[in-house]
This record gives C-alpha cells, structure tokens and sequence, in this order.
C-alpha cells in the first residue's frame, strides 16, 4: 500500500439544492448537527454533519453551479440497518423498503447504486456485510443510500485499532458478539464461558478488522 506520508481527509461533500432554507429543514429533522450557517449579500452556506460521521455536507446560495437535486449515492454505513430506518421513519423521512443485490445480475430498471440497479426487496438472506441497503432523497432529489457494515473488509481498516464513533455502534457490536458467543457456549456443550469478556473483545476486535472470527 503507498503510503504518501499526509493525511488526506474527506472532509465535505457538497449538495445542490434550489430551496435553502427547506433543505435545512429537512437535514435539521434528521437530526443532523447544524454547523454553520454563513449568509452573505448574495452567497450563503450551511454545513451539517451525521451522527458518527467524519464528513459533512455543505448546501446553499451560489455554493455550486450543480443542478438542484443531481448528486446521486450518497453513502451512510450504519451497523443496523434497520435500527437505523426506523429512527429515519421516526424522523418524517420517506425511506424504501430494505433491499439487496441480485447476484450476478446487474442490471435493470432500478435506481443505481454500488452493486448495480437490481433490488431485490428485504434483508440480504445472509445479513452479510456491505449486503443490505435502504434508500431516501432529499426533498430536491438528492440522493442517500443506507448500506449496513458490520465488518470491514481486509485491508479497510487499520488492524491496530479498534474504533466506534457512537455508543449505538458499540451496542451494536456487543450484540453481535454477544449472539455468537450463545453459538459458542453450545458447541461447548453449553456450560457458561467465565472468560466471555475475553471472547468479546476478541470478536469484536477481528470483526472490525475484517479478520477470522473465533468460534
């Protein structure tokens, strides 16, 4: 891997919009963190950031030439898909129905995403991670994918860490590990592992790095 020895960090994506202070509505309902909001005589810029997110999207008055509504997959990675739709719901947003690739078959009628344009409806039968997506537009057209992660594939993360943006992500891992560690209490003939918080951390710790999971 090239390492060029500066960090480089997405720091914001910009997002065209033909009515500002109704995107700001729309983004402030998500429960977004409102940034900024710069007026000017004829320039106007407003910033918000996702929970947990490290990028930000900035919308406004002259902040691009880009027609309104044009910016297309947008990704958020959440660790529970549906957890995360049903706060969206919460929130007024309208959200599709989860969805998943269909295989080898790529293409189709369907709105383009990562994995190509056919959905098929539900969870990926699976769950597996990078699989299983939900999707939802701003009220320009804008468009915002869910794609639910829970392992990161070899190679995206830096094995030496361990790292969790929110409490809710974390919750998510601990559940995780705590479903496969029932699995593994029975293929020990089902007496109870005193040494579980071991087990966890080692789950969790080689689920984010994308490595062999201990059975």
């Amino acid at each position: 891997m090239t390492n060029t020895g500066v960090d480089m960090k997405l720091e914001i994506v910009v997002i065209p919009v033909s009515d500002v202070d109704r995107a700001k509505e729309f983004y402030s309902s998500l429960g977004w963190r409102l940034d900024a909001d710069y007026p000017a005589d004829d320039f106007r810029v407003i910033q918000f950031t996702p929970p947990g997110s490290g990028c930000s999207v900035i919308f406004g008055k002259n902040v691009t030439a880009a027609a309104p509504g044009s910016v297309k997959g947008l990704y958020l990675i959440v660790s529970d898909i549906e957890a995360a739709r049903t706060e969206l719901i919460g929130h007024g947003v309208k959200v599709s129905e989860t969805f998943h690739h269909a295989g080898d078959t790529y293409t189709g009628s369907d709105e383009p995403y990562l994995f190509g344009s056919v959905r098929v409806s539900g969870l990926d039968p699976e769950r597996g991670t990078y699989r299983s997506f939900a999707s939802f537009s701003d009220p320009d057209g804008n468009g915002w994918l869910l794609q639910e992660i829970t392992a990161r594939l070899p190679g995206r993360v830096d094995a030496d860490n361990t790292l969790f943006n929110s409490s809710s992500e974390l919750a998510a891992a601990l559940r995780r590990a705590a479903t496969a560690h029932g699995e593994h209490e029975k293929r020990e003939g089902g007496k109870h592992d005193e040494n579980w918080p071991d087990w966890y951390a080692e789950y969790i710790v080689r689920e984010q790095a994308g490595k062999e999971l201990p059975l």
